[in-house]
């Protein structure tokens, strides 16, 4: 666990189910809310969980300003919704560092937002890393730096990716 929201009863024993079902013997795990508000994390949230969205952009700053672990290819994250409640966990399958430039229209598709585009994931992305910026007090642009990541749904087993 990586942070509080791994503490929470609810999230514990939503690993510990995984955990025992699939017999994992893996401990650790980080727990991902995606958005900047309680509407935003229910609607993501609700996007991996209906199969729409299968990767997550981050800026790399989030991680090394905080002293954060980078998410690694083979990782586990619960993912929450605005309300902190468990909804899915995910095996991240892949982590690439590059500027929020050098994103492709595949990623975008694989993210899930919106049409699916890359313009509009780059539409998107700005306006998001722009509001956290000004609450933040940095200055963004095209060549911050961002952790992309694939992943899939592992459980629960209604939802996963993989029989």
């Amino acid at each position: 666990m990586q942070d509080a929201l791994g503490e929470d009863r609810r999230v514990q024993q939503f690993w510990d189910a995984y955990a025992a079902g699939a017999r994992v013997g893996v401990k650790e795990f980080t727990v991902s809310k995606f958005g900047d508000g309680m509407n935003l994390a229910d609607e993501l949230a609700t996007n991996v969980v209906m199969g729409k969205k299968r990767a997550a952009t981050r800026l790399l700053r989030d991680f090394t300003e905080l002293g954060k672990r980078l998410p690694t290819a083979g990782g586990f994250s619960v993912i929450i919704d605005g309300q902190n409640s468990p909804r899915c966990i995910v095996r991240i399958l892949q982590v690439d560092i590059k500027p929020l430039c050098d994103v492709d229209e595949r990623f975008a598709w694989d993210e899930g937002g919106g049409d699916c585009s890359l313009e509009w994931w780059r539409g998107a992305y700005a306006r998001y890393f722009k509001r956290q910026g000004a609450r933040e007090g940095f200055a963004v642009n095209d060549r911050i730096e961002v952790v992309l990541e694939r992943f899939e749904v592992v459980w629960p087993p209604e939802l996963s990716d993989r029989p």
